[in-house]
């Protein structure tokens, strides 16, 4: 059996304000050719398919899109939920898409209810686990504590009992959670509880093949648990990330190969610095021009207009950081408390440039101090003084 294993496609978010559901199409695409050209008997989705309980309506309807196409083609699929979906509105209707060959495990009540799939060798049961809220999971589930470690050893359990009534089938659980071995990025929501967030891989022992969902990297944490990592990269931590999606056979006796399978990059990520003239003039960087760029200057005195500047050669320059190269610790700021408004702004932009204002800057600064109150002529605001 043929499995292809993808998961984290957040339908419907944008990158530092850029719409990406052009390349999220794109990459809808290439899995779809991917199933036919691969001849994949079975299409796993471990969670996290929109990026909010309230997706936009672009976004449901490429879903929409997608799922059919899926349905048309020559595999099952099975889709479970994840921390940013919405269970309840993801897996409506689940049991009628059912007929069409979609699978939608978004109910925790039935994690160990499998979705079995056929080949020369026998059955294979396919266990989706959606995403499980410790807090919900704690009452429902009457555990002794709320922790991810404890409810996903609950479902694991319930798993494992199902299978054991079954006797000899290969088995293929789906997950969603932060397991050890894997990287995080900053693109991935926080799902601690308690501090803890973290399973051991030890969970999964036993099962044929674990599709993990939730870390946008893809990680190999064993042979037979894998994170595929989401199709797109959603933050400049992940610019070094290979994405796409593990293409995994199943033969007789459980996992016989792995392999990745890579999605098309729309439009790749760099993370460029060096001081600015270095960057708009190095030949080094011109490789760059067309990438999303994250620029990182390092310029004694933070340059004037820097983005624009830089969006002459880098025109999709998106994220501008400061790391001055060898300069002083920034000074600690100047109490306020007692001082004219026009002052603490002054020594604002200094704070902030590393440089005074200058006198044109100044007198700019005093006219919208100006500005603030309603009438200038009782108190001019920037002769007002700060006080508690």
């Amino acid at each position: 059996m043929r499995i292809l294993h993808t998961s984290d496609w957040h339908l419907g978010r944008s990158f530092h304000g850029e719409d990406l559901l052009g390349a999220q199409a794109a990459f809808v695409d290439h899995l779809i050719e991917t199933v036919d050209a691969e001849s994949v008997d079975l299409v796993v989705v471990s969670g996290d398919v929109y990026d909010r309980a309230l997706p936009p309506v672009d976004a449901v309807a490429l879903a929409d899109e997608t799922f059919s196409r899926l349905a048309s083609s020559r595999a099952r699929v099975v889709i479970t939920s994840g921390n940013h979906d919405s269970a309840r509105r993801l897996g409506f209707g689940s049991r009628l898409v059912d007929l069409a060959g979609v699978h939608l495990r978004t109910d925790a009540g039935r994690v160990d209810e499998p979705i079995l799939v056929e080949d020369d060798h026998g059955s294979v049961a396919v266990y989706g686990i959606p995403y499980l809220e410790p807090d919900v999971m704690r009452h429902a589930w009457d555990l002794p504590n709320r922790s991810h470690h404890t409810v996903l050893a609950r479902a694991t359990q319930r798993i494992r009992a199902d299978l054991g009534r079954r006797g000899a089938i290969r088995s293929v659980v789906m997950a969603h959670a932060f397991v050890a071995g894997g990287e995080p990025s900053e693109s991935e929501r926080d799902i601690a509880v308690g501090g803890v967030s973290i399973v051991p891989t030890s969970l999964f022992d036993g099962f044929d093949y674990t599709a993990l969902g939730h870390l946008h990297g893809r990680a190999t944490l064993t042979d037979a648990v894998r994170y595929s990592g989401s199709p797109l990269a959603y933050s400049f931590s992940e610019a070094q990330h290979l994405k796409g999606s593990w293409l995994v056979d199943l033969g007789a006796e459980g996992l016989a190969a792995a392999s990745f399978v890579e999605a098309p990059i729309v439009r790749p990520l760099a993370r460029l610095q060096g001081t600015l003239p270095d960057l708009l003039e190095d030949r080094r960087f011109a490789v760059h021009e067309r990438s999303w760029v994250q620029a990182t200057l390092t310029d004694a005195i933070r340059p004037l207009q820097a983005m624009e500047r830089l969006r002459v050669r880098f025109p999709h320059t998106l994220a501008l950081r400061f790391a001055p190269e060898g300069g002083e610790p920034t000074p600690a700021r100047t109490p306020m408390m007692g001082r004219g408004a026009h002052d603490v702004a002054r020594d604002f932009v200094a704070h902030v440039r590393g440089v005074e204002a200058t006198e044109e800057e100044s007198l700019l600064l005093r006219d919208a101090l100006d500005c603030c109150v309603e009438d200038p002529d009782l108190v001019p605001a920037r002769d007002a003084v700060v006080s508690g």
